[in-house]
Parts: C-alpha cells; sequence; structure tokens
C-alpha cells in the first residue's frame, strides 16, 4: 500500500477547515498545513490535527505557497485540498481503497471536482484536477492564481469526487488584484494565464478588457482544446451586438466536436430573435450529443435540463402543446423539483386530455 501525505495552503479558514480535515479522517499518513498569514484561529485549527503546520509568507503567488508545500512532504504519494474543500462518505471509502491498490508506478491520480450546485445540491458545474501525484518526480505548481501542474508520466483517472464545500461564495477581487499587480510590475502572462485573467475581468464587469484577454489567449493557438470552447462560449456572453456573439459561438466548432453548451447558447441565439424553428434544431442538438469524457468543464445543466426547458417554450410559442409538455417532462427528468417545472405542470394540466 503506497504512503500519502494531504499538503494545505491556507489562509483565515477557521469557517470551514475542520470540516475538510474531518471529511478525510484516518486518510493520509502526514498532513501538511501551510498558513499563509492568518489572523484568525486557522492555525489554531490545523494544530489540533497536525504537527506538521508551517508558515510561509504570502507574496500573492498560490503556486508559491503550494510549492511550499509541497516540499514539507515525505510519502510516496502527495495529495492537495483547499480548506473549503471535503470528501463526502461514499468517496472518502473509494480513495481508501485507492490507496491500499494504486499500483506504484502511477504517477498522476485524476479527479473529477465538483464546483457548482443548484439549489438542490445538485452538481452544475465539475471538471477534473490533478490530485494526487508521486512525490519524487518532483511535480512543480505554476502560475500565481489559478495555478496548475503541467503533467507528464502516467496518468490515470479515477471515479472519485472532490466536492467544493462552500457552494455560496461571493467573488472577491483578490485574484483580479494579483493579475494587475503583476502585470504593472512588468510580468507576463502564460496563455492559460490569459485566460483566466479574461474570467476575471469578466466576472468583475469588465467587459471590454476582458474581451481582449479572450481573444489573446484564443489567438496565441497553443491553448488546451476544452479551455478553448470554453473562451469561445464566455466570449459570447461579454457581446452584445448579434453578430460578434454568433461568430465567435461559431468560433468554437473549429476545435472539437460540438459541446452542448455552445448549442444551447445558439439555441438561445436564435430564441432571442423569436427564430423558434431554428432555435429547436440547436437545443434538440444539445440533448443529442455525447458528453465528453475528459478533464474539461462540463456544465450539467446544459447537457439535459436547460435544453429540455427550452424546447418546452419553443413548442410552446409554436402552438405544439403535446410537444411543449413533452419537453417539459423531460426537463422533470433532471429537475423534478425545479420551479420552472412546476409552474408549467400545473398550467399544462387543463391540456391533459391531449
Amino acid at each position: 500500500m503506497i504512503s500519502l501525505s494531504l499538503c494545505m495552503i491556507v489562509k483565515n479558514e477557521q469557517e470551514v477547515l475542520a470540516r475538510c480535515l474531518e471529511s478525510v479522517e484516518d486518510l493520509f499518513d502526514e498532513i501538511i498545513i501551510v498558513d499563509t498569514g492568518s489572523i484568525d484561529s486557522t492555525a489554531a485549527i490545523a494544530k489540533g490535527f497536525s504537527d506538521k503546520v508551517y508558515d510561509f509568507p504570502w507574496v500573492d503567488d498560490f503556486a508559491k505557497a503550494r510549492n511550499y508545500s509541497f516540499s514539507k512532504a515525505t510519502m510516496d504519494y502527495i495529495m492537495w485540498l483547499d480548506a473549503d474543500d471535503i470528501l463526502l462518505p461514499s468517496e472518502l471509502e473509494k480513495l481508501k481503497e485507492l490507496k491500499r491498490t494504486l499500483s506504484p508506478d502511477t504517477d498522476v491520480v485524476m479527479m473529477k471536482y465538483n464546483v457548482g450546485f443548484d439549489e438542490g445540491g445538485r452538481v452544475t458545474l465539475s471538471y477534473c484536477r490533478e490530485r494526487i501525484l508521486k512525490r519524487q518526480n518532483n511535480y512543480v505548481w505554476q502560475d500565481p492564481v489559478h495555478e496548475f501542474i503541467p503533467l507528464w508520466g502516467k496518468i490515470i483517472d479515477v471515479d472519485i469526487s472532490i466536492t467544493h464545500g462552500e457552494k455560496n461564495r461571493t467573488h472577491s477581487d483578490r485574484n483580479l488584484k494579483i493579475y494587475e499587480r503583476m502585470l504593472s510590475q512588468g510580468g507576463e502572462l502564460s496563455t492559460r494565464g490569459k485566460l483566466y485573467y479574461a474570467r476575471e475581468l469578466k466576472t468583475h464587469g469588465h467587459m471590454q478588457k476582458g474581451i481582449g484577454q479572450y481573444k489573446a489567449f484564443l489567438a496565441a493557438g497553443d491553448g488546451w482544446v476544452e479551455d478553448c470552447i470554453s473562451a469561445c462560449f464566455e466570449l459570447s456572453f461579454c457581446y452584445e451586438d448579434d453578430e460578434n456573439i454568433f461568430n465567435t459561438l461559431c468560433q468554437s466548432f473549429q476545435y472539437a466536436s460540438p459541446r452542448a453548451e455552445i448549442c444551447t447558447r445558439m439555441g438561445e441565439y436564435f430564441f432571442n430573435r423569436h427564430r423558434f424553428k431554428e432555435a429547436i434544431f440547436w437545443y434538440d442538438l444539445s440533448l443529442k450529443l455525447e458528453k465528453p469524457t475528459g478533464w474539461g468543464f462540463i456544465l450539467e445543466d446544459y447537457w439535459g435540463y436547460i435544453p429540455a426547458i427550452q424546447l418546452c417554450l419553443c413548442y410552446y410559442k409554436l402552438s405544439d402543446i403535446k410537444k411543449a409538455i413533452e419537453y417539459n417532462d423531460l426537463a422533470a427528468v433532471f429537475k423534478p423539483d425545479d420551479p420552472s417545472v412546476l409552474q408549467n405542470k400545473q398550467y399544462f394540466q387543463k391540456y391533459n386530455s391531449l
């Protein structure tokens, strides 16, 4: 059986740190916690779970802090978590089994990361992350914000999910300030950094600057395919004019087969122009696509609920009530307690004889 270190970087996480560590009880052979300047009781909580708690001065660089935490690990493999992550009991058992059975020639283990949820707790956004790494390979985190590890070696995917536990977190401008400070000091963005800087700009309402960064990322020509598709999808929301919205969505088709979020957005484009038959084509295509199984972002609602509920509305606009009911029922398969689904069901009761 392999030995396993947990490495974490934390700052002012007194509200969530104990929950995270309790969720992985008895899994790790050592726990490394690096505090980057907490002024609350985070450090005291950390010391209740580990005797390997270190201070590291915050220098506006997540990668440096993570690399420092990795440097303190001594076990065969390293796993990382954020303080607001948790491992659900079912996933903990699967991870314990993986620890018992992992082949020692494995270099990297990829796991699903569930980070977005609806009101009912259903996952709406997930993607895969490098989660367990062989220590002797000396993997290095890169990029000061939205850090990542360039991967090599034998990489395996496992059916284990980490849950990002803080579902209602507000978006601070911390990351945006780090990017802008770095750029003001003459720093350069990696290709991936251009995308994540664009996302920060968009999130904080700086649409014109965001457009420029999205374009810079796409123009670089060496971005990961899944990131390029996501960039086209996100960029389409930055525009207000029809031509740029349409052309940006079409641009995504050059990278890979269509994704449901792109097709659903195309459906929205035509729906908003009262071209319901064209909208139906794109929403229907969204439902027929095969969901990718790679490491990219999966926006779950676009692979079922959203196109189904929109098809209901399209057919209602075309006075095809039978089809509208059919697609509302399909939407209910994905979200049976959704307010729109329930409201539609109540409205369609008068058509039950159809």
